[in-house]
Formats: structure tokens, C-alpha cells, sequence
């Protein structure tokens, strides 16, 4: 089934509903915590033998269930060890200023999320950076000259309780 997305309301998008049996959300839990494991080993751990397995990884991945395998990388090796999290109040709801900001968002690589909000942020942004020193360059360069920007408010992790990535199925 296929439906308007609530949350695209200056984009035309369909989202998708797919209809998964308990097999299926075996292969995508295990699929979530081991994206590399093997098919043999997938069908195994979910008693299915490799061809019916494949078939089914396969159909999740035509549905959309299955958006894409990556490589999570841990933000310690890479001196990323500080997540700030932002809230920007924007001057107006316009559409052309909403585009303006995103587009604006999307090109600085240190923002691992933005969303849209509701409340009294219009956005939370959240970024990761070696520390207050490089996050006070970032705000310089980047985050204070962001479209329609009326408001930042900055909130420094002092450390991350719970992280996944794992989507309950």
C-alpha cells in the first residue's frame, strides 16, 4: 500500500506500507544488528534455507524496507567525541525560506540530523565535533549564517545514554 507522507508537506512523496510476517521481521532484526552477515548464516538464524532467504531479502529491499547497508562508524576514532544538539527558531514558515535553510543545512557535513520540529524550536540539528572549540568555528562559519535564523539555542551532551540505529519490528 502507498500513501501520502505526513511529514513531506512541501514534498510530493509516497511512503510506502509494507506487510511483513514474523519471518520477515526475524531476517530484518538480525539484518539491523549484522548488515554483513552472510545469507547462509541469515537463513540459518532465522530457519530458512539460503535460496528462500534470498528471496526474501531481496523483496524487503524492492519494498523499501530495506533503504540501504552501511558501515556505522564509531565517532571516538575520528575525534568526534562531542554532540551538540541545537535549537533554531527561524524568522518565518515560509516555504522559499524553509527550503533555503535545509539546503543550507545539507551542505555542512558536521550535522548528522536535522529535523523539522514542532513546539517551540522550528528545528533541532544535531551535530558532532571534536569539541566546544570546534563547535564555536562551526557556529562561526556555518550556523550564523543560515537562512532566516532568529534564534539558536546550544546544548552540549555530557554523555550519550542510549544510541541505536535499530528500528523495532
Amino acid at each position: 500500500m502507498q500513501f501520502p507522507c505526513a511529514d513531506c508537506r512541501f514534498r510530493k512523496k509516497i511512503v510506502r506500507v509494507v506487510i511483513l510476517d514474523e519471518t520477515d521481521r526475524r531476517l530484518l532484526r538480525a539484518l539491523q544488528r549484522n548488515g554483513r552477515i552472510s545469507n547462509a548464516e541469515l537463513g540459518a538464524a532465522v530457519a530458512l534455507s539460503p535460496s528462500a532467504c534470498h528471496r526474501r531479502v531481496a523483496r524487503l529491499e524492492a519494498s523499501g524496507a530495506i533503504a540501504a547497508y552501511v558501515a556505522l562508524l564509531d565517532r571516538t576514532v575520528f575525534n568526534r567525541r562531542t554532540t551538540v544538539f541545537v535549537e533554531i527558531r527561524l524568522t518565518s514558515q515560509a516555504e522559499a525560506l524553509l527550503d533555503a535553510f535545509e539546503a543550507a543545512i545539507a551542505r555542512i557535513p558536521e550535522i548528522l540530523e536535522c529535523h523539522l520540529m514542532a513546539g517551540t524550536a522550528d528545528y533541532l540539528v544535531k551535530i558532532a565535533v571534536r569539541d566546544a572549540e570546534e563547535f564555536a568555528a562551526l557556529h562561526r562559519r556555518h550556523l550564523s549564517r543560515l537562512p532566516g535564523v532568529a534564534q539558536m539555542q546550544s546544548n552540549f551532551s555530557l554523555r550519550r545514554v542510549r544510541e541505536t540505529t535499530e528500528i523495532p519490528v
